[in-house]
C-alpha cells in the first residue's frame, strides 16, 4: 500500500485504531509504572497522530533501511513510551522487549528515543531540533530525487524555541514541500499550561514564515487521516495543528500537567487499567525485565568512494592562509567528483562564505551550496542529519558559532552517528582585531567532550590540504580547526618544503618537524611557524629544542612523545586556553604513565582584546620571546 491512498477511513479501519489505542496505552502506563520514571501524558496525547503517521506513510519493518522511505522524525523524544508502543504494536521489534526493558540499564529502549530502534530516524530529547533533522532528510530526498515525504510530528511547547523559526525559514526557502509536521497541542507542558509557561503564536508563525497550515481533532482518527492526506496534495511545507487532550481516555489524568514526566503509581495504574477496560499486566513484565534481551542492530555509517586528487603543494615562498587552502582544497574534490551521483559533497554556510573560503565551491557548485544565513544551531543540525545519507557534507563557520554557540547541536548530531565534516575558521587569539567575541580559545576543550568527533588543527596550507582530502573518505565526525591569518609554509631544516607532495596524513601521527637534545616544544597550528623561531633562535645560543607538530591535540604519539621524554623537558605551546587544549592532553598522559619530566605549559589564561595576533600573543606573554626567555630561565636551573 502507498502512503495514504486510501479515500477515507473505513469503519473497519477506526474501530481496528480504536482497540489498537487501549492496548497502546496500556503499554505506555505499564512501561512507565513499571520503570518508575517516564512522560506518560505527552506519549498518550501524541498516541493517535503516530499510529495513523506511522501506519500509512510508506514505512513498515521491511523498508527500515530502504532509500526510498518515508522519515518519520519524533521531534519530541520524551513520548518515547508511546512511540514504542505503536513502532512495536506494528511490528517494527518485539512490543514485550520495549515494554520490559523500558529505560532499563544497557536496553536501546531509552527514556528518549534513540536511531539505535528500527524505526526511529533521529533521537532526541532536546527539544526544538526535529524540525531541522527534517530539513536534513528532506532536502537529501530532493537532492537524490526520491519519491518520499518527511513527517516531522512534534510538541506544543518546543514551539517557542528559535531553532523551528530557523528550520521553517530554511523548508521554505529550498523548496521542502514534502515535508509534513504535525503538531501535538494538548496545550499543557511540564511546568503548567502553555499559555503561563511561554504564550506562542502557533499558526501564525506558520503562516507568516510561508508554510500551509491545518487544524484537525487530535484524537478523531478520520481527521487526522484526511488532514495527512490533504497536507500530501499541498505543494508546500504544510504544517497540521493536532488539538489534543493530555492523557485523553483515562479521565482522573486528562489535562493534569503533573502526569507529563510523572509515571503513575501501581494503585493509578489499575484505576487507569480499569477505566480503558484492560487487564492490569504490570506483574507479567516485571518478570520479563529480568530476562536478556537480544536488541536489534543498526548500521550507521557509510565508507563513500571519492577520487582524493592530486595534492596542491604551496611553495616555499607562498604564504597563504589555512582557510584559503580549505576552501580551494574543496572545490577541487568537488570538481574531480562532480559526476560521482552517490556520494555528493554538499556545503552548508552561515552567511560567512566568503570569510571561511567555501565560497569557491559556492560559485561552481550553487545546487549542492546552502546558504543557511545567521541560523547556526539549524545548520548544524542540517548538515549533520543529511550526512546521514551518502552526503558528504561539509559545515563551516567561525569557531565561536560552528562549536561553542552549536555545542549541543554537535552533541546530537554526535549521538545520532552523524558523518559530519565540520571545518571552522576563526580560532584563537589569531582572530586578532575582532576582539574576545570572536576568539574562539576553547574549541579543543568543548569538542574533546563529544566521543565520536576527532579533531585536527593543521599546521600550515599544505597540510591542511592534505587534512581535507584525508577526511573526505573517512565515516563518523571530524573537526578540522584553523585560524584566520596568513601562514609561512612549513620547511625542512634543509629549506625545502615540509608537507610536500610525498606527505601523507595519518590520523593520531605528530610529525616531527625539528629534533633537538634539550627538550622539544609540542605544539600545532599557527604557533608552529612561531616555533620554528624559536628553534632558530636557541640554536643560534648553542640551545637545541626540537618541536613535534601534534596536529591531532586529543591523541599521544607515543613513539614520538618518548623521543621528547627522553630529553627531560616538554614544553606545550598553543594558542588555545591553557587549560584545555594539547596541554591537558600531555599532562593527563604523564600522569598516567608516571613518567618524570620536566612539563612547562604556554597557552592562553585570559579573554583577549582587539590587536594583531603578535600584539595578543606577547600581551598573554606567550610570543616566540617569551618563550625563548622562559627556556633559557629552565635550562640555567
Amino acid at each position: 500500500m502507498r502512503r495514504f491512498e486510501k479515500e477515507k477511513l473505513s469503519p473497519e479501519d477506526i474501530e481496528k485504531f480504536e482497540n489498537l489505542r487501549k492496548e497502546c496505552i496500556r503499554d505506555i502506563l505499564t512501561m512507565t509504572t513499571l520503570a518508575n520514571s517516564g512522560h506518560p501524558g505527552g506519549a498518550i496525547s501524541s498516541l493517535d497522530i503516530y499510529l495513523i503517521v506511522f501506519s500509512y506513510a510508506n514505512i513498515s519493518p521491511e523498508k527500515v533501511d530502504s532509500p526510498e522511505r518515508d522519515k518519520i522524525v519524533i521531534s519530541h523524544g520524551h513520548t518515547s513510551a508511546g512511540v514504542y508502543s505503536v513502532l512495536g504494536r506494528l511490528g517494527f521489534f518485539d512490543i514485550d522487549m520495549a515494554i520490559a526493558t523500558f529505560r532499563k540499564t544497557g536496553s536501546i529502549f531509552e527514556g528518549h528515543i534513540v536511531r539505535k530502534v528500527p524505526g526511529i530516524e533521529w533521537g532526541t530529547g532536546n527539544l526544538g531540533q526535529g524540525l531541522s533533522a527534517g530539513c536534513g532528510f528532506a532536502l537529501a530526498d530532493k537532492l537524490h530525487g526520491r519519491d518520499s515525504y518527511t513527517f516531522v510530528l512534534m510538541s506544543d511547547g518546543e514551539q517557542t524555541k528559535g531553532q523551528v523559526a530557523e528550520a521553517r525559514r530554511f523548508a521554505i526557502k529550498y523548496g521542502l514541500n514534502r515535508l509534513k509536521v504535525v503538531i501535538d497541542y494538548n496545550k499543557v507542558q511540564i511546568s503548567g499550561e502553555t499559555e503561563k509557561v511561554m504564550p506562542c503564536r502557533i499558526k501564525e508563525n506558520y503562516l507568516a514564515d510561508g508554510w500551509g497550515v491545518l487544524e484537525c481533532d487530535g484524537h478523531n482518527f478520520s481527521e487526522i487521516y484526511d488532514s495527512l492526506k490533504k497536507a500530501i496534495d499541498i505543494d508546500k511545507p504544510t504544517c497540521i495543528i493536532a488539538h489534543t487532550v493530555m492523557c485523553k481516555g483515562i479521565c482522573f489524568l486528562e489535562n493534569d500537567y503533573r502526569y507529563h514526566g510523572k509515571p503513575l503509581n501501581v494503585e493509578e495504574y489499575i484505576k487507569a487499567m480499569k477505566e480503558i477496560g484492560l487487564e492490569p499486566v504490570l506483574e507479567k513484565y516485571k518478570k520479563l525485565r529480568e530476562k536478556e534481551w537480544n536488541y536489534p542492530e543498526k548500521k550507521f555509517y557509510f565508507f563513500p568512494k571519492i577520487d582524493k586528487g592530486k595534492p596542491i603543494v604551496y611553495g616555499k615562498d607562498e604564504k597563504t592562509d589555512n582557510r584559503t587552502a580549505y576552501g580551494k582544497a574543496l572545490l577541487d574534490l568537488a570538481r574531480i567528483n562532480k559526476d560521482n551521483k552517490e556520494y555528493p559533497i554538499v556545503v552548508f554556510d552561515c552567511d560567512l562564505a566568503t570569510s571561511v573560503k567555501t565560497d569557491f565551491f559556492e560559485k561552481e557548485f550553487p545546487e549542492r551550496f546552502f546558504q543557511v544565513g545567521v541560523q547556526e544551531h539549524n545548520a548544524a543540525t542540517i548538515s549533520g542529519a543529511i550526512s546521514t545519507d551518502k552526503f558528504i557534507a561539509f559545515f563551516s563557520d567561525f569557531g565561536v558559532f560552528g562549536v561553542d554557540e552549536t555545542f549541543n547541536q554537535q552533541r546530537l548530531n554526535d549521538q545520532n552517528f552523524t558523518n559530519l565534516k565540520l571545518v571552522c575558521t576563526h580560532l584563537g587569539l589569531d582572530v586578532g582585531e575582532d576582539g574576545k567575541t570572536h576568539q574562539c580559545i576553547d574549541y579543543i576543550g568543548v569538542i574533546r567532550n563529544l566521543y565520536g568527533f576527532k579533531i585536527i588543527i593543521p599546521a600550515d596550507p599544505n597540510q591542511t590540504d592534505r587534512v581535507i582530502r584525508y577526511i573526505i573518505d573517512k565515516e563518523g565526525n571530524w573537526f578540522v580547526g584553523m585560524g584566520r591569518s596568513k601562514l609561512p609554509v612549513i620547511l625542512k631544516e634543509n629549506g625545502e618544503v615540509f608537507f610536500d607532495e610525498n606527505y601523507k596524513f595519518e590520523y593520531g601521527k605528530a610529525d616531527l618537524i625539528r629534533e633537538g637534545k634539550d627538550g622539544y616544544i609540542l605544539t600545532y597550528g599557527c604557533m608552529v611557524y612561531r616555533a620554528i623561531k624559536v628553534y632558530e633562535k636557541l640554536k643560534s645560543d648553542g640551545i637545541d629544542i626540537g618541536i613535534l607538530n601534534f596536529s591531532c591535540p586529543t591523541l599521544i604519539d607515543e613513539e614520538k612523545i618518548k623521543i621528547a621524554i627522553n630529553t627531560g623537558l616538554l614544553i606545550t605551546y598553543e594558542d588555545h586556553h591553557i587549560d584545555t587544549g594539547l596541554a591537558s592532553t600531555v599532562g593527563l598522559y604523564l600522569s598516567e604513565k608516571d613518567y618524570s619530566v620536566k612539563f612547562l605549559r604556554f597557552g592562553i589564561k585570559n579573554y583577549g582584546s582587539s590587536g594583531s595576533p603578535d600584539e595578543l600573543f606577547k600581551k598573554e606573554k606567550i610570543s616566540p620571546e617569551d618563550l625563548i626567555l622562559k627556556i633559557k630561565d629552565i635550562l640555567k636551573k
